[in-house]
């Protein structure tokens, strides 16, 4: 049992340093192509959603690959290592359409790696604990996206190409933890189960999850990737390298949070935890949208907080299902294409600019989530009423 504890351990170690790769590389990459290549907000929405459009794809591809041959989990140190090698592309570039093929590779790679590793942690941690390990798991790789953008502003003096030699070596270590952990972790991996004999009664079915994922990935897409880091910068007027330390920040305070639902889920109340995640998911971009300091990075903490608390949760849940590899590989293919068309209407509609209701400046670009918000609330009231 020790060793297998190890297993886990450098798994969660390697989400902290996949996370702290990632981080760094993301507002660098962001701020270059907007500064530096004056791609504009449309553009960049789109070179974020080549990335999770490619990773949502890929996610479904490995999780049904893993059904066929577990030894395929091997992959995922492979194209762990490829995005060492992908990052340092980026100094090269010269239009935002470059920044998008390399985001597009990335997206591939990402798509595969960290899936594998999620149903891995999943379906190796002992039942009665799954959801507060698999939050931990994810606990550490915020965490790391927050010193990742707080290395960002430190670094920012030795460039872009400089930043992206220290991702790469992040990358690097990411794959070695990835591979022993998977080593020591062989045995407790079963893609597909031969028989569903201790389902019994699910809290919530697996369609339901997956449509609670799109859903609550939809409206929290505005914070994740470039378009994020761009938004608090212009809509707040702040520093660049203050605005990925504060987003950095909110997302590692928003997954310290995450783990006290996951108690909670783990002592049979996950129905009641999705419920309160759904209200929060939809109440988060409408709040975001009041130009506002405080409302701002509100919104921002809820919809992580949401998002992040749901993670875990439902991987937790889909370890139970028979097809547990391509269950949790679909879950994320849902998400990033949840979040692919979140991201693009949010970069689309930032250009309509800025209402103002009884005195108060909102953002259009956020207001136009409210019929998904709406949605999203409509489906807890009907989840609660099932409980």
């Amino acid at each position: 049992m020790k060793r297998e504890h190890l297993g886990i351990a450098l798994l969660i170690a390697s989400a902290f340093t996949g996370t702290l790769a990632f981080r760094l590389a993301l507002p660098a990459v962001a701020f270059y192509t907007r500064d530096v290549l004056r791609a504009s907000m449309a553009y960049l929405s789109v070179i974020s959603a080549s990335f999770i459009l490619a990773r949502s794809f890929s996610a479904l591809f490995s999780g049904l690959l893993l059904e066929r041959r577990k030894s395929l989990v091997y992959l995922g140190v492979l194209t762990m290592a490829g995005n060492a090698v992908a990052v340092n592309l980026y100094p090269f570039t010269t239009s935002w359409i470059h920044v998008m093929g390399i985001k597009l590779l990335n997206g591939f790679l990402n798509g595969i790696s960290w899936p594998i590793a999620q149903f891995v942690i999943a379906v190796s941690s002992p039942k009665e604990i799954r959801s507060r390990v698999t939050a931990l798991y994810f606990i550490f790789g915020n965490f790391a996206g927050f010193l990742g953008n707080y290395t960002y502003s430190l670094t920012r003096s030795i460039g872009l190409s400089g930043q992206m030699y220290l991702s790469s070596a992040f990358f690097f270590l990411t794959a070695l933890l990835m591979l022993l952990s998977y080593r020591i972790l062989y045995e407790r991996i079963v893609p597909k189960k031969e028989r569903d004999m201790n389902r019994g009664k699910s809290q919530i079915n697996v369609g339901r999850i997956l449509m609670l994922s799109a859903l609550i990935s939809l409206l929290s897409a505005f914070t994740s990737g470039e378009i994020t880091y761009v938004y608090v910068a212009e809509t707040l007027g702040m520093d660049k390298g203050t605005a990925a330390f504060m987003i950095g920040l909110i997302g590692f305070v928003a997954t310290l949070l995450a783990y006290i639902p996951s108690r909670f889920a783990d002592l049979g109340s996950g129905r009641r935890v999705v419920v309160a995640i759904s209200v929060v998911a939809g109440l988060s971009p409408l709040l975001a949208a009041v130009k506002n300091p405080v409302t701002v990075f509100l919104g921002i903490l809820m919809a992580i907080f949401a998002a992040q608390t749901f993670r875990p949760i439902s991987r937790s849940m889909l370890a139970s299902a028979r097809r547990a590899s391509a269950a949790i590989g679909g879950i994320n293919a849902v998400r990033n294409i949840s979040t692919t068309a979140g991201q693009l209407a949010f970069g689309l509609a930032y250009s309509l600019g800025e209402v103002v209701v009884g005195g108060i400046v909102l953002k259009a670009a956020l207001l136009i989530f409210a019929p998904a918000s709406i949605l999203l609330l409509g489906a807890a009231v009907k989840i609660r009423k099932l409980s």
